[in-house]
């Protein structure tokens, strides 16, 4: 199913809501005050059944220049706008606002509506739609359609429907890959359910019964019951509209501008580093300078502090950061507005590029330029150079996650395409680093009769992870080049075993090589053990759990497997599992990529160590065994 969320921006009284009824046959103000003056205070939220596999959620923006925070607050999450312009009055300030800060927040695609078109020529319209539609391409937007509508006798509703469910479709689906990060724009209370928060989901899927952390709070509370669109659901995807009735939270404790995610994915910071843009038409921002910071669905009082330059004229753009007197918490890449208070107009916009960071130097060149890296690379790229910058240091997963607003899991997956190691606490290191580093413990403990300690062993090691050391460590006892004795770590020195302990280590680390970068495609174990040193090597990795063994019964075929291709394949089997209840053993193939002579083996590990158990012909995730009472 494709997820659609447009915004319906413009001026007061332009019929943004007459509009969203037409199309929709529902009503978007629902407060008493809204529908005695006739104008949207709070965010309105419609749904429109789009043809086949699409859906599209209309959020009715207010207009009236005194609810901007409301409208950028709805309007964070959405990936297209319906810009409404009345045909009698075309395009005013607050239409240029509206524009202005949809370009800001990265919204790619406007579809445009000219309402009221039953009180003016045709000509008249068409001026109006062209101002429109300039004003749009000005902020960057893609202008994808501009019709011309009434709601009094019908005119374009038709095609704009259409317009609206094109645009959805076109819409590229969310892989739901990412941290999953709901903005609280609406908090109440159902009688007889309790909590209810509601807003625009972003980045990955939330299930009921998920333990979520509630920012900035940071206290830990589960969804009881979710709803997309008013009905019942087990799962909301990003892109949604998505309500959350909450266990162990009261309503007191919940309000707009709150947000909730996955527990310790968010680190909390005073400090976020942005790329930014200003309007063309604001004023010059200075650095120091005070300003409002409208995120997800709250505003701040920050100090912007520019880091490539004293002072960011209109239409420029640059780096900064923002202070805030409090911890926040947001994934990176989420759009931030910066606004003047008084007299309050939008100055500018930014991306975040880095959540959770200090203080930064100002006009270093080094640090501006890993900044444009960080603005103009994939995230797939980001990951390759974070760990290459971090060298021998290493760089944590949950880092990682935090500067690409990839879940852990995605992380782990793209890591896997590159020479890389992750320890068992999730430090990533690049082999070569970890090759050197091995070659760099055997020298010190050569000179140690005893051997060290691992603690005096970190010491040695300046700059080091202490889980990189460790995992260095158990490599090299692995390879029989070290081994533990008495609490110390030492090179094994025996003269008579010093050259077939080498051997053996010379073909553990080519058989280990060969085997990471076979993946879940091996050669046969009669292909790779051609040697006594080979078949001591297989048992030592073997018993270090480095490789696992996977037996083909009817083809009476071995094969040795990484234990990270193994990892990796789990990974990607888990929620395929879970989603539909089994898979046939063409299914797994299909899905790890790879043919059935090294799926059968593998399934057959796979069952034999509780990862799956067999149901028929079908393999299913395995439950866990229950003790049974004496």
């Amino acid at each position: 199913m494709k997820h659609s969320v447009v915004g319906v921006i413009g001026h007061v009284d332009h019929g943004k809501t007459a509009l969203v009824r037409a199309l929709t046959g529902q009503e978007t103000d629902r407060l008493p005050e809204e529908k005695e003056r006739g104008i949207s205070i709070a965010l309105g939220f419609a749904h429109l059944h789009g043809t086949g596999d699409s859906e599209i959620d209309l959020i009715d923006m207010p207009g009236h220049e005194r609810f901007v925070r409301t409208m950028i607050g709805g309007a964070t999450g959405i990936d297209a706008v319906l810009l409404v312009v009345a045909a009698n009055e075309g395009v005013m300030p607050q239409t240029i606002e509206h524009v202005d800060i949809a370009g800001l927040l990265g919204i790619g695609t406007a579809i445009i509506a000219v309402t009221k078109a039953d009180l003016v020529s045709h000509d008249e319209a068409a001026l109006v739609s062209d101002d429109a539609a300039r004003l749009a391409r000005a902020a960057g937007l893609e202008v994808a359609s501009c019709i011309v509508t009434s709601t009094r006798d019908g005119r374009g509703l038709d095609r704009l429907r259409a317009a609206l469910v094109s645009n959805a479709e076109r819409a590229a689906s969310d892989e739901a890959e990412g941290i999953p990060y709901l903005p609280i724009d609406r908090a109440f209370s159902v009688a007889g359910h309790g909590p209810v928060v509601a807003g625009t989901l972003r980045g990955g899927a939330i299930r009921t019964g998920d333990v979520l952390e509630l920012l900035p709070a940071g206290r830990e509370i589960r969804v009881k019951a979710i709803e997309v669109r008013g009905q019942r659901t087990t799962c909301a995807l990003p892109g949604q509209r998505t309500a959350l009735n909450l266990r162990d939270v009261a309503i007191a404790d919940l309000s707009r501008g709150m947000a909730l995610a996955p527990p310790a994915m968010l680190a909390r910071s005073t400090w976020l580093t942005l790329s930014i843009r200003a309007l063309k038409t604001a004023a010059p921002l200075r650095n120091g300078a005070r300003v409002l910071a409208l995120l997800g669905t709250s505003q701040f009082d920050v100090r912007l502090r520019l880091l490539d330059r004293d002072v960011l004229d209109a239409g420029e753009s640059g780096f900064a950061q923002l202070h805030f007197t409090e911890p926040v918490a947001s994934p990176a890449r989420q759009h931030v507005i910066l606004r003047r208070a008084s007299p309050p107009s939008t100055l500018a916009g930014g991306v975040i590029l880095d959540p959770n960071t200090v203080r930064q130097r100002r006009h270093d060149p080094m640090i501006v330029n890993e900044l444009k890296r960080l603005g103009a690379s994939t995230r797939a790229d980001v990951i390759a150079a974070e760990v290459h910058r971090a060298g021998g240091a290493g760089i944590s997963v949950a880092r990682l996650s935090q500067l690409t607003a990839l879940a852990p899991a995605r992380v782990a997956y793209l890591l896997q395409r590159l020479p890389v190691v992750i320890t068992r606490s999730e430090v990533v290191v690049e082999t070569s680093r970890l090759e050197d580093l091995s070659l760099d413990i055997v020298s010190r403990l050569s000179e140690c009769v005893d051997g060290s300690t691992h603690e005096e062993l970190v010491r040695r090691v300046p700059g080091c992870q202490d889980s990189i050391i460790e995992e260095a460590l158990q490599r090299l006892i692995a390879r029989g080049l070290l081994e533990r004795h008495g609490g110390k770590v030492r090179v094994l020195r025996p003269d008579k075993q010093r050259a077939r302990e080498r051997r053996e280590a010379d073909a553990a680390l080519r058989l280990e090589s060969i085997l990471l970068q076979a993946g879940l495609t091996p050669p046969t174990s009669a292909n790779l053990i051609d040697s006594v040193d080979a078949k001591r090597a297989a048992d030592r990795l073997l018993r270090s759990g480095l490789i696992v063994r996977t037996v083909d019964r009817v083809e009476r075929r071995e094969f040795l497997f990484h234990n990270e291709a193994v990892e990796d394949a789990k990974r990607r089997l888990r929620p395929i599992l879970q989603d539909r209840g089994g898979l046939l053993v063409g299914e797994i193939a299909a899905a790890l990529n790879i043919t059935r002579k090294h799926t059968i083996p593998l399934v057959e590990y796979f069952d034999r160590t509780k990862f799956t158990q067999r149901v028929g012909d079908r393999h299913v995730a395995a439950r866990p065994t229950i003790p049974m009472e004496h």
